[in-house]
This record gives structure tokens, sequence and C-alpha cells, in this order.
């Protein structure tokens, strides 16, 4: 038996040596049970090549584990061994949950608010470009990153990647019973690296823009594709399933196959991670039991109240058009429009994410290469994320004809988008004294109000547009 430490929501691995010939992928079943006392995670194992298997578990507890592995080839089963789970380190909280309907939190409690930007294949540029991205990412703010595991065919994104998912025959054409290991380390490694700089990873499974035959892979290929990457991926604490990036365009697939893609994660992931799927025209039923959170395509952030009721699940807005000035309308709405759509959706008590498509003599643009960061919207993102993350989670309480109002107990937000009035007229209740901010979500303001508000007050305002104003109650 070994004896090993981790922190807990950290990686504990086995790896064991086991046979290579014939095909492993498909010939050699492990799994392994990890306990702690009344706690038990099954966790399927998986071939990593070169004849080495290896089985995963994210720890969620303090204390001594135990596990034992079974499996179908003698030289893996019946492995046995231990390991001591320690508290985790300050700025660890676990993975991501629904919280409260309609918002997040970390495993330990702590709220999580998801600003979030689209770089679909920065993983597909090689190392140099990626680690320009992880370091625009260091200081931009960003917690969360949609993100696909395989390459992308489409406008400003035809460069050949260095990895492919399955081994080549010498015909050039894959063979979809054989993964290429080498792909799957370096995916798990970049998300290990957003990983450590607090970033979730959004993880898109499918995806239409495809020349490699991804996108059309036989049925029995997806499943065993998903069971796969779920045995690889799961423990890492900051994974997001995402099924796939408009999926109703994928015309190979129906809605049964996209119902079994979301139940092959549910049943093989064991600490389930959030699972969304995302459209282009036709929504999929984000009321369906395995859907923890809708991952919605939309112009219109007015709509999100309505989306919330109708689902009663939290609404992440992954695409609401980029900041950018390419051809196509859904790239080239300006930064002020961009984080006006931020303060929309979140006014309304949804969360939405960010992109960015301008133009770049070599196509390096953000949205899908990744690189660096040339709009204006993302400094206005990172102030409205520190309003956001200094306030309580707020849900919608009362609107009328496109304004918007959102609060908690004690606190609340009215922005007013496009509109400018030049006062507003609020009541408020006669026993509580509220301070007044007026904030301005362009010039990235807050004025404090010299005089407090109780009962009805009248609050002038600078009579400008994307203006916001924040009412705190004073203990």
């Amino acid at each position: 038996m070994t004896a090993q430490t981790v922190g807990r929501w950290g990686i504990f691995e086995i790896a064991l040596p086991g046979p290579a010939t014939g095909n492993p992928f498909i010939d050699v079943e492990l799994w392994a049970t990890f306990k702690l006392h009344n706690r038990v995670v099954q966790a399927r194992g998986f071939y990593d090549g070169d004849g080495l298997y290896r089985v995963r578990v994210m720890p969620d507890d303090v204390g001594e584990w135990t596990y034992t592995t079974r499996s179908n080839v003698a030289a893996l089963d019946g492995k046995t061994g231990r390991f001591t789970c320690e508290p985790p380190d300050n700025d660890v909280h676990g993975p991501v949950r629904v919280d409260r309907t309609w918002h997040f939190a970390y495993e330990d409690g702590t709220p999580y608010f998801p600003f979030g930007t689209t770089c679909y294949v920065w993983n597909h540029q090689g190392d140099a470009m990626e680690q320009q991205t992880l370091e625009t990412l260091r200081h931009a703010p960003f917690n969360k990153m949609r993100m696909c595991v395989f390459p992308k065919h489409y406008d400003f994104s035809h460069n050949e990647p260095e990895y492919h998912a399955f081994e080549r025959l010498d015909s050039g054409e894959f063979d979809f019973t054989r993964f290429n290991p080498a792909f799957f380390k370096h995916l798990e490694h970049r998300i290990g690296d957003l990983r450590d700089i607090g970033i979730e990873a959004d993880l898109i499974l499918f995806h239409p823009y495809d020349r490699w035959g991804y996108s059309t892979m036989p049925a029995e290929v997806d499943d065993r594709y998903l069971r796969y990457i779920v045995a690889r991926l799961a423990p890492y604490r900051n994974i997001w399933w995402s099924m796939a990036n408009e999926y109703d365009l994928m015309t190979a697939k129906t809605t049964i196959d996209w119902d079994r893609f979301f139940r092959i994660v549910q049943t093989h992931d064991p600490y389930q991670h959030l699972r969304s799927v995302h459209n282009c025209r036709e929504f999929y039923d984000h009321g369906k039991p395995w859907v923890t959170h809708c991952s919605i395509q939309h112009h219109d952030l007015s709509q999100v109240t309505r989306w919330r009721e109708t689902y009663r699940k939290p609404v992440v807005v992954d695409e609401c058009a980029y900041e950018g000035n390419i051809p196509h309308n859904w790239g080239n709405i300006t930064a002020q429009e961009m984080t006006h759509r931020f303060w929309e959706g979140f006014s309304r008590g949804g969360y939405v994410g960010h992109g960015e498509t301008y133009l770049h003599p070599e196509d390096l643009l953000w949205w899908s290469k990744g690189g660096v960061l040339h709009g204006e919207s993302p400094r206005r993102i990172a102030f409205l994320r520190q309003i956001m993350e200094t306030g309580p989670q707020i849900d919608p309480s009362g609107s009328n004809w496109n304004l918007n109002q959102s609060g908690s107990e004690g606190y609340r937000i009215i922005y007013f988008g496009n509109h400018r009035p030049a006062y507003k007229q609020i009541t408020l209740p006669e026993t509580e004294r509220y301070a007044v901010d007026i904030i301005d979500t362009w010039e990235m303001t807050i004025t404090q109000q010299p005089d407090t508000c109780r009962g009805s007050c009248r609050i002038d305002l600078p009579g400008k547009p994307y203006i916001a104003l924040r009412l705190r109650r004073i203990e």
C-alpha cells in the first residue's frame, strides 16, 4: 500500500502499468473505489498510452481515504492504497454549484459570479500563443472561459492543430477506436493552467465547425469519447460541461442524441459538475433534469427575467454578440454596447459572457484563438464585477418598460440603460435609511449622494445614458 497527501478538491491519481497490446482503449476496463468513512466515490480509469493506466479522484472531504481497483485485467485488479486529504489552500473553494435556484456558489459556500469570456480554440494555437493567452487572462476580469475540446474550422480559424484526439492511420484518416493521449494531456494541462489562475473551464464537448469528422462521428464513438474525457477531466474542480456550441447546427445529431450525451456525462461524473448546452437559433429544453443552468446565445438581454422564470435555473447568456469589427453582425458591436448588455443581464438577475472579434492581419482574434485583448469593454466589465462581488447576489424586484430593478434585502440596483431620466422617484421603507450611489457604467465612477433616503424620495440623475442607481440600507 502507498500513502500520499493531497489538498481538498485537488487531484489524487493512481498510475498503474498494464498491457499495451491489442487495443487497451476498447479491451481494458478499470475502475477504483475511493472511500472516506461513509463517502464512496466510484471513478473510471483510462489508458494513457505507453502501457500506463490512470484513475483520478477529486477528494471532497478531509481525512484518510482508501482505494481499491477493479479490472478485467489481473495486473490492474485489486490494487489498494491510501492517501490523506488535507484542508485546501485559502484560495481554493471547490467546484461551482447552483445556489438558491438562480445563482452560483463554490462548494464551500463562497458566492460565485460568472464573468466569462470565449476563446474557442485557444488551446490549439501552440505553446507561445497559449502562454500569451494565459498571461492576458491573469490581468483580465474573467473567471470563466468557454473553450472547445476539438479544433475549429471557421472564418479566421483555418490553421491545423498540433494535436488530434485520435490516432491517424497511414491513409490519413482517424482510427476512432484509439484516442491520442498526447491530445488529452495537452488539454488537461491547459485546464489546469486555468484552474491555477482562478478560471472555470466551460468545456465545449462538440461543435459544428469541423473539417476533420469530429461532428459526425458514429454514436458508439461519441459515447466512448464522452466516457473517456469525463474519466480524465472530471477530477478537475474547475470543469463545467457544455454539450455543444450551437448544438442545433449539428444536423447529424438529434434531440435523442443530446439527451443521451447529457445522461452519459451525468452518470459518469462522480462530482456532478455543472452541465449545459448552447444554442444558435433554437433552444434545447433547459428544463430537463440533467441541465443545471441555461447557456444561451441571444442578443436581447431584456429576456433574462423571462428565461429565469421559465426554467427556474441560473441564466448565463454566454454569447450576446462580440465587441469587434468583423463583417458578421454578431461580431461588430461597440464596447459601449457590450458593457450595456452586461449591465442589462446582471441587473435582471442573470449573467453575461464577453467576446472580442477585432480584425487582425494574422487572424488572431480573441474569440477564436486568444492572444491579447484590444477592446475597451474588459475594463468596464471589471468595474461591474467589483460592484457585483462586493454586494449580494440579486434577483429582479420589479421592472417596467426598459427599466431594470434587482436587489436583495436592503439592497437595490436600478439600471437605466440607454434611457436618460433627469430624476427618479422611488419609495423606500419609512423606517429605514438608504445610502444612494449614482454609477456611471461607462466612465466607471460611483458618486455617493450627500443625502440619504427613506420613504418617498426624488433622486436627481445626470440625464445621460448608461447610468445605474444603487441603494444600500444603512444599518
